[in-house]
């Protein structure tokens, strides 16, 4: 049987340690200094990838919908419609 730390017991009344204020902002700066950031170059090629995909994804979905939308009149619109 192993040791975990990730497995607790029932808690006492009273052991609720919370994290201070400042000491939460201080990790949260300390963890946003290990972020990698990208360069402007790279987020200028990231939001071109991302627009020419949507634009791409707006097209296929623009299409389809005028296709099923046509569809759908020719089935209950009837031969004699029009």
């Amino acid at each position: 049987m192993t040791d975990s730390k990730a497995v607790r017991g029932p808690r006492e009344r009273g052991s609720d340690k919370r994290t201070s204020i400042p000491t939460f902002y201080r990790q949260v700066v300390a963890e946003l200094r290990k972020v990698v950031w990208p360069t402007r170059d790279q987020l200028v090629t990231y939001f071109i990838v991302v627009m020419v995909f949507v634009l791409i994804m707006m097209a296929i979905v623009s299409l389809l919908d005028l296709g099923f939308g046509k569809l759908a009149f020719e089935i209950f619109d009837g031969p004699d419609a029009g």
